[in-house]
């Protein structure tokens, strides 16, 4: 399915080291810099990019991540003390847009930036990383509720990216999950089943996603005989 109207200017490419987050001194890859020139995109990801955690950040299915702006300023209205650093890079992101948000990228989207090619893999899960980036209690919470998380890019044509390129949609496999359809779905107390067999079927899809929800499945199944 083609969807060719659908773009946004990226306002900025960040890219980082290993930082230190908190009293605790975690080690955290969530202090991202802007990226003033082109960059280097390869299946893992930016060039220069690091993770603390390859468990759960980074690696070929969460090789870039993409924040919308416009969530910046609904996080401003919910912690007020937290505006002045609550700006573009300040998550972790990799890539920072006006215009694509979690209600209009779908998962399997696939865009062109620049010389890459890029395609929506899966939510980014929010933790509590977030809380302690910011020091604000309760912040990775309303990022899950509100369903504001970012989402999760394969590479699938290497590249060069820049400040001012485009993010142009050039291939949409679903017509009904959205980043935030998924959310829907996947956070319901009692999903429904069709619901969750329809999202595992959809092209583009992260395998590790597509065990979790069948494993789901199995389990209600088993519990639940008749369904």
């Amino acid at each position: 399915m083609q969807d060719p109207g659908i773009s946004a200017e990226v306002e900025g490419i960040f890219a980082g080291g290993i930082g230190i987050l908190g009293e605790e001194g975690h080690r955290s890859g969530i202090f991202k810099r802007r990226i003033r020139g082109e960059a280097k995109v390869s299946v893992d990801g930016i060039e220069g990019d690091e993770h603390a955690d390859p468990r759960v950040h980074g690696g070929p299915e969460k090789a870039v991540h993409h924040f919308a702006a416009e969530n910046y300023r609904r996080l401003a209205e919910c912690f007020p003390d937290c505006a002045g650093i609550l700006v573009p890079g300040s998550l972790g992101e990799n890539i920072s847009t006006n215009g694509l948000t979690e209600r209009n990228v779908h998962i399997g989207d696939v865009f062109r930036m620049g010389g890459t090619v890029l395609q929506v893999s899966q939510p980014r899960s929010p933790c509590w990383k977030i809380n302690h980036r910011f020091n604000a209690d309760g912040m990775s919470l309303v990022v899950a509720q509100e369903r504001m998380t970012g989402w999760y890019y394969r590479v699938i044509g290497s590249g060069i990216i820049g400040p001012g390129d485009k993010l142009e949609l050039i291939e949409r496999e679903t017509e009904r999950f959205s980043i935030d359809e998924f959310w829907r779905v996947q956070s319901s107390s009692r999903p429904g089943i069709d619901d969750m067999l329809a999202l595992i079927a959809v092209p583009g899809l992260a395998n590790s996603w597509k065990v979790r929800l069948n494993d789901r499945v199995r389990w209600i199944r088993q519990r639940h005989p008749g369904l």
